[in-house]
């Protein structure tokens, strides 16, 4: 589910995997490079300092066109298995260079003998409608392939 006001986003997915898994997946760089990034610019690079006051450095690369998109930030807030709070901000010039706040909650979710998790992102705040619906896209397209990671791991 995607839901977006003026300048937030917010995406909730339950996820077909128990909630150590998805922690996992979004706090041990060598699985991050598995699926984050959209399908038409995966991750090739991923360093990751996952605690309050940490830094992540990440480098998308274009199928298309090769070209490299570098986006960094700053954990703000690690509760493990609940909750990991982040800056983003792409190293470019403008609207896109702007820092915003990630926010992610982990829950447990369905029945005892198949767990799932429920996953929620919020972000905030875009400079434009344009640049929160690019982020929307792109952030759906990665959580579909860590919903297809998380099958394979299982």
């Amino acid at each position: 589910m995607l839901a977006a006001t003026k300048l937030e986003l917010t995406i909730t997915r339950v996820l077909d995997a128990p909630r150590a898994l998805v922690w996992q997946a979004w706090t041990d760089p060598a699985q991050l490079m598995q699926w984050w990034g959209p399908t038409h610019h995966p991750a090739v690079q991923m360093t990751m300092d996952v605690r309050p006051g940490g830094v992540w450095r990440n480098c998308l690369r274009s199928v298309e066109t090769g070209k490299d998109l570098w986006h960094h930030g700053t954990f703000r807030e690690v509760v493990p298995m609940e909750r990991l709070v982040f800056t983003f901000v792409w190293e470019e010039e403008g609207e896109r260079g702007i820092e915003n706040i990630v926010t992610i909650t982990f829950a447990d979710e369905g029945e005892k003998t198949r767990k799932k998790t429920r996953m929620t992102l919020h972000q905030t705040p875009f400079q434009s409608e344009a640049e929160r619906d690019g982020h929307g896209e792109g952030w759906t397209s990665s959580f579909g392939r860590l919903n297809d990671y998380l099958g394979v791991k299982q």
